[in-house]
């Protein structure tokens, strides 16, 4: 049990934390101020030993691990080099009649030996903080990831309305949970990580927190094997708005899902906000409990898709803006034309582009476009470029890439421009008006007709046949 404190004893720590509170306080973010450092009674200063009261063995372990240097560094401006902490650590909350436990462990001056070799039989084991590291109050957003830079288009609309909703109403919505899905390099962890950090900057009384399915299930793994999952329960609990992306990953792992369920139920019973990414929609995800996806629908669920001709030119135009780039509005167009599987690819595009650029310290042309596009594109099927497509086939029929986009209407300039129309089709996953753009800026009803042609001379000539099969041979 603990022995009272007198009143001028604690009055003394109180200044004298007072002063390191406002050490802390300069190097700190406000958030994590408030959850680390307010709830923490000064209760003695002891010579050069401040004491201090935190409520439970997780908090001790945390304040250990992450914010040592902060106390160190408020130990030495409050009482000196030689000033140490020792805490009071609550094991048992106590009742009416009784004060609560206590057990009293020291600091040291590294994080290395910060952990005593022996505690209280009372008091789990350390908690190990260093295998969760995504469990900081830093939420694990990236701020770089905004609504300013998240380019809306159609593909997106209803995902960064509903986000932007949530970002300036975080539980109050009917969007809770918010479920965000799509396809690879679409934006998803953009757009939810750009709704945390407006959260994040318009309210400093929520914690955010941003975290992988894979990461949480890694935590989870790590708590029960170091006997700590109230604790990691706990934490979870404690969230304002929590982030969880690529939810779908935790299909087939029950009882991570069973602590999710739990935390899932908690956090919108009490207001918080829940965002969710998945790769497809809620009804699509297999191997999760069914209570779970019945609760990942009382929200709102919004599909991101594959970007649109304007939205594509937008996020080319958006990106050379912020990286200070000018160039000529052809080569947007073309790169735009060429690239419609995701911003990802498209964004690393115009990255590798500017990278050659300053390499070979030359413009950015159409020329230096077509080289990195041949350059970084895998050599698959699904990934050849219309350029090369175009090159095989005037290759094969003795003429040049010139003829295959230039007006002509002979019969020799005709066929060949048919068939590199339908091995765009099939070969690349252009749209048709992106393929005509690529033939002379032709109608998207010409490529439709083209493919059409050359189905149907397929089904009847074997020698077009066979040069067909040549060609898909030769794109291999």
């Amino acid at each position: 049990m603990n022995v009272p404190v007198q009143p001028s004893i604690q009055r003394e720590a109180v200044t004298v934390w007072n002063r390191c509170l406002q050490v802390i306080r300069e190097s700190i973010p406000d958030q994590s101020f408030k959850t680390w450092f307010e709830p923490i009674v000064p209760q003695r200063l002891h010579g050069k030993v401040l004491t201090i009261q935190v409520p439970s063995q997780f908090f001790y372990e945390w304040l250990e691990e992450n914010y040592v240097h902060v106390l160190r560094k408020a130990l030495d401006q409050a009482i000196g080099r030689d000033g140490m902490l020792e805490y009071s650590i609550i094991v048992d909350q106590g009742n009416e009649s009784a004060r609560p436990q206590t057990v009293n462990l020291p600091t040291t001056k590294s994080p290395q030996s910060a952990r005593p070799d022996k505690v209280d039989a009372d008091i789990k084991s350390p908690f190990e903080m260093k295998d969760l590291d995504s469990l900081q109050l830093d939420s694990y957003l990236n701020p770089a990831y905004t609504f300013e830079n998240f380019v809306e288009g159609d593909c997106n609309r209803l995902g960064r309305s509903a986000g932007y909703a949530v970002a300036e109403r975080p539980g109050v919505t009917s969007f809770n949970p918010l479920m965000i899905h799509g396809g690879v390099g679409l934006g998803k962890t953009h757009l939810v990580q750009a709704i945390g950090n407006y959260i994040k900057n318009n309210n400093q009384d929520k914690f955010v927190l941003y975290v992988s399915s894979e990461k949480f299930t890694n935590q989870f793994i790590h708590a029960i094997r170091t006997d700590t999952l109230r604790d990691f329960t706990n934490f979870y609990m404690q969230v304002g708005v929590l982030i969880i992306d690529d939810i779908q990953f935790l299909a087939g792992k029950e009882k991570t899902q069973e602590t999710f369920f739990h935390v899932f139920n908690h956090l919108h019973q009490s207001g918080k906000q829940i965002i969710m990414t998945s790769d497809r929609a809620p009804r699509d995800l297999q191997g999760l409990q069914d209570r779970l996806l019945s609760r990942f629908k009382w929200g709102l669920s919004a599909d991101l898709q594959q970007p649109d001709l304007e939205t594509r030119i937008a996020i080319i135009q958006k990106k050379l803006q912020a990286e200070g780039v000018y160039i000529d509005d052809r080569v947007i167009e073309y790169l735009a034309h060429s690239i419609n599987t995701n911003v990802r690819e498209l964004e690393g595009v115009i990255v590798s582009l500017m990278a050659q650029a300053s390499l070979t310290r030359r413009e950015i042309d159409l020329e230096l476009a077509r080289s990195v596009l041949r350059n970084i594109v895998v050599d698959t099927d699904k990934e050849i470029t219309i350029d090369a497509v175009q090159e095989v086939v005037a290759d094969y029929f003795k003429i040049t890439v010139a003829d295959l986009k230039s007006k002509s209407r002979k019969k020799e300039t005709v066929y060949p421009r048919q068939i590199a129309m339908y091995l765009a089709k099939e070969k690349t996953e252009l749209s048709l008006k992106s393929i005509g753009y690529h033939f002379g800026g032709r109608d998207h009803s010409t490529v439709i007709h083209a493919i059409q042609s050359v189905n149907d001379m397929i089904g009847k000539d074997t020698q077009i046949r066979e040069a067909v099969d040549k060609l898909k041979a030769y794109l291999k």
